[in-house]
């Protein structure tokens, strides 16, 4: 393998860990605790840690998306895998995309808004909160057959 291919697969994997790791942590770690948080010490997490997460989580998604098609097309298998002539890699492609769609585009959006990042009407946070857990815990059960797709090519069982 060459230094570029390798440079190209090690940031896709490393920016996929980031993306990964940080929406785990949302729906594993902090969505679950944020009741047992006391009201007081709750600004913090939206102040603070959750605007800091987000920027990476977004900015994972995208790098990972990039990275993921420059290796693709480097590869040689960037038009059989998006028109599923190579289905196992295709559709972990295709579960990526749908999936950094749901960040940039739903998720983002009315995280914005839940937190209060952009000026909206106070009535609109919770039915925002509520949109951008609802899709984060739906990219959180596509990451499982995305991953599963993208490691079968590479360790077949049989």
């Amino acid at each position: 393998m060459d230094a570029e291919l390798f440079l190209i697969r090690y940031l896709h994997v490393i920016s996929g860990v980031m993306w990964i790791g940080i929406l785990w942590y949302f729906n594993f770690v902090q969505i679950p605790s944020m009741p047992k948080i006391p009201d007081e010490q709750k600004p913090a997490i939206g102040k603070v840690i959750a605007p800091e997460a987000l920027f990476w989580f977004r900015w994972g998604a995208f790098f990972t998306v990039f990275f993921g098609l420059a290796l693709a097309w480097r590869s040689g298998y960037l038009v059989e895998a998006m028109t599923l002539q190579q289905p196992n890699i295709g559709i972990g492609m295709w579960l990526g995309l749908i999936m950094a769609f749901n960040v940039w585009f739903i998720i983002w959006p009315a995280q914005k808004i839940a937190l209060g990042i952009v000026e909206a009407d106070a009535a609109l946070k919770p039915a925002n909160a509520r949109k951008a857990m609802l899709f984060s815990r739906t990219n959180t059960m596509l990451s499982i057959p995305m991953l599963a797709s993208m490691i079968s090519v590479q360790n077949p069982i049989m």
